[in-house]
């Protein structure tokens, strides 16, 4: 099972006190990378590390080794044990509860910021349990405000997060001031969420409660103010810097932090540096971006002439050969990749020009400037993860399947399907839906938000490598001259509608067998004729993918007239609808009795070979294997 959706909580520990709950969390460790301990007596488990002092003792011993805990015993006994450990919600670690039986499974601690909340829902979808979830935000189907911006890479500022928290638990107005960054999230919130954008007009008569902050600017908050206020800080400032070779780290440092409190910028907004590629090996620059995990991007002289810049030198450009670094860099920096459904352009990018700063007892100058990017650098590596979630029933959707939607920050889908998967839907969630002929736009979108460094959910009902979404995401990305490896990919295979129908009524695909889809839009009917002559004269078990729409009505009449010239008219067919589902329709019929019957692009239909038969309520299709 793909232990993909649990790498944002890694390491994870999982302890067990005795041997029933050792077997369920030896099963959980598998399918989540966890470590699994258990104390002396059950040394004997295979894969597990042992400890030998009290428990208590050896959670204190390890509570820093891991970022998330996942205890299989009693919820007091666990409260006892990490109590005296816990230091403050920003860095505890997400502590996880789950009964003996695998019934229930509790975000008992760091259920925002430690991510205890998520972790329990994906560790309930593998257990088949139920989560508990008590913060107020779960109730109200709301993200928490101390985790809003993590999937895009925000930084959180200052602020009273607590009190900011609790005025959205009481359902009271909060104002959003969102100045830069991604306004996805803002299109997905619930109806009767509590915050207002923007500022009141003279028209209106609102009083927020608290107030939210989404800018690249660095306020400071009153203890005494009226109302409490946090702040997020959308990654989108990339700094251009000129200096002279050998310049310190330590100069850069003071540099940046000196421009930008003068123009009341966060450094927690910045995205990245940018230089010339002459500075490519500047140990000041590598240092700084090390040990800020910035990235690092260079350009040629010969691309940064091609900018316009406000304050271009005849001395730099005789010595580097362009007339700008720092400006041209910083600008360039912010280009880039764009969200089709985001941002307006940024008519003027460059909101720091070029600022020299020189230290006192520091050795060089360092040249500063500053640029706002379009699309904040979430500083993730993307993940696509192509999902089928089987007939619609979500009892026939594999556990692994079901843990890689809830763990997605972004789901993307046909519009029917998302409505199938909504009891796995958590709050925060990017839920997107296009029509059902826009399946290439979908895989589109999806690698585009991949790309951006979102973990995406490409869902399609059945397994999404049949007649799915799986292969025209490969498609676009091969296109795109992908490495095979960022975005990384992962198909979670899904129970296809032949499977499902079969199920329905009996055992008609025990001998060989074929799909066929009779949909013309993305395959010529030329093709498919073939492909049908070829399926009834090898006799084949048949199974007819999409095989009537309002407008597509002649091909399952043709289809049906092919199988005719090579089978029995007596050949046993089934025609099975909406498997699985609510509103499902089986009906056993023959071959030339099934245009009789109602056929849609929900019907999957299923044509046996010469040997097949009907028993009572039955389509078999015998082995057919002879003893020679």
């Amino acid at each position: 099972m793909s232990q993909l959706p649990f790498l944002r909580f890694q390491p994870i520990a999982a302890i067990a006190t005795t041997p029933r709950a050792a077997q369920l969390l030896q099963i959980l460790s598998q399918s989540t990378g966890a470590t699994l301990w258990v104390p002396g007596s059950l040394a004997s488990i295979e894969n597990a590390q042992v400890y030998t002092s009290s428990l208590k003792d050896q959670i204190a011993s390890i509570w820093h080794e891991y970022r998330a805990f996942v205890f299989c015993l009693a919820t007091g006994a666990v409260v006892r044990a990490i109590a005296p450990l816990l230091e403050n919600k920003s860095r505890d670690p997400a502590v996880i509860v789950i009964d003996q039986d695998g019934h229930f499974v509790i975000s008992l601690c760091g259920g925002h910021q430690g991510g205890a909340d998520e972790l329990a829902r994906l560790i309930a979808h593998q257990l088949g349990a139920i989560p508990v979830l008590t913060g107020a935000s779960a109730s109200l189907n709301l993200p928490g405000i101390d985790i809003l911006g993590l999937p895009f890479g925000w930084r959180k500022g200052s602020g009273d997060w607590t009190k900011v928290s609790a005025a959205i638990s009481r359902r009271e107005t909060v104002q959003v001031i969102q100045e830069v960054g991604s306004t996805l999230w803002q299109a997905h919130l619930p109806q009767g969420h509590p915050f207002y954008f923007g500022f009141p007009d003279d028209r209106e008569s609102i009083s927020p409660k608290a107030r939210v902050w989404i800018s690249a600017t660095k306020r400071q908050f009153s203890p005494d103010a009226d109302i409490p206020k946090v702040q997020w800080h959308p990654r989108v400032l990339w700094v251009g810097i000129g200096c002279e070779r050998g310049t310190s780290r330590q100069l850069i440092e003071v540099a940046l932090a000196q421009v930008c409190q003068r123009y009341h910028l966060a450094t927690e907004a910045i995205a990245g540096i940018a230089t010339i590629d002459l500075k490519a090996d500047e140990a000041g620059i590598l240092e700084y971006c090390r040990d800020r995990n910035l990235p690092l991007k260079t350009f040629p002289a010969e691309i940064l002439r091609q900018v316009s810049t406000p304050n271009p030198s005849t001395v730099v450009e005789r010595e580097v050969g362009t007339s700008s670094v720092a400006e041209a860099a910083a600008i360039l920096g912010g280009k880039g990749r764009k969200l089709t459904t985001n941002y307006p352009p940024i008519p003027n990018p460059l909101i720091v020009p070029k600022q020299i700063v020189k230290l006192e007892g520091e050795p060089g100058a360092v040249t500063v400037a500053i640029a706002l990017s379009e699309l904040e650098y979430t500083g993730r590596t993307g993940q696509l993860l192509l999902v089928g979630t089987g007939p619609g029933n979500l009892e026939q959707m594999t556990p692994a399947a079901k843990t890689a939607v809830t763990g997605a920050d972004a789901i993307v889908g046909y519009s029917l399907y998302l409505e199938l998967i909504q009891p796995l839907l958590r709050p925060g969630q990017i839920v997107e839906s296009l029509p059902i002929t826009q399946e290439r736009q979908r895989a589109q979108r999806a690698i585009e938000l991949a790309q951006w460094g979102l973990t995406v959910a490409v869902v399609s009902s059945g397994d999404c490598g049949i007649y799915g979404m799986a292969g025209l995401v490969m498609e676009e990305l091969q296109a795109l001259g992908w490495n095979g490896k960022v975005p990384k990919v992962e198909v979670f295979p899904g129970i296809t509608a032949v499977v499902a129908a079969a199920a329905r009524v009996g055992a008609p695909l025990m001998h060989d067998f074929c799909t066929i889809s009779l949909s013309d839009l993305l395959t010529p009917w030329d093709v498919i004729e073939k492909r049908l002559e070829a399926a009834a004269v090898g006799d084949f078990v048949t199974a007819l993918y999409n095989p009537r729409s309002q407008t597509r009505t002649q091909q399952i009449i043709t289809a049906r007239e092919i199988f005719l010239k090579h089978r029995n008219p007596n050949t046993p067919v089934a025609l099975v609808r909406s498997v699985y589902r609510s509103n499902e329709q089986i009906s056993l019929t023959t071959l030339d009795k099934m245009l009789e019957f109602p056929i849609d692009m929900l019907t999957t239909v299923i044509i046996g070979n010469r040997s097949t038969r009907r028993h009572a309520d039955w389509m078999i299709t015998p082995r057919g294997y002879s003893v020679s």
